[in-house]
C-alpha cells in the first residue's frame, strides 16, 4: 500500500487561500468594515446606522439620528483611527457621515 500524506492545513489558511483565489478580498474588507463599526460604537449607535460603506479609502456612515451625526463629527480623527487599529490595516482615510 502506498503511503498516505497528512497534510494539515488551519481552517484559516484554508479560507485565506479561498478567498486569495476567487478575489473575495474587497468584499470581505466591507464585512469586517461593517462589523468594526458595530463592535467599536456600541448597540446605541448602532440602531441609528442604516448602512455603512467603504468606498475608495472613505468610509461613509448613514445615520438617521442628525443629534447623532453632528457629535460624531466631532471625533472623525479619533475614530478613524480606532477603525483602523480595529481592521489591522489603513483601509480608512476620511468619514463621511451622512
Amino acid at each position: 500500500m502506498s503511503k498516505r500524506e497528512n497534510d494539515s492545513f488551519s481552517v484559516k489558511d484554508l479560507m485565506q487561500h479561498f478567498i486569495k483565489e476567487n478575489n473575495l478580498s474587497k468584499g470581505m474588507q466591507k464585512i469586517r468594515v461593517e462589523e468594526a463599526w458595530t463592535k467599536m460604537m456600541g448597540p446605541g449607535v448602532a440602531i441609528h446606522t442604516t448602512s455603512v460603506k467603504l468606498q475608495n479609502k472613505t468610509l461613509i456612515i448613514s445615520l438617521t439620528s442628525s443629534v447623532l451625526r453632528e457629535e460624531l463629527g466631532y471625533g472623525k480623527e479619533k475614530i478613524i483611527k480606532l477603525m483602523n487599529e480595529e481592521l489591522g490595516d489603513e483601509l480608512v482615510e476620511k468619514l463621511l457621515l451622512v
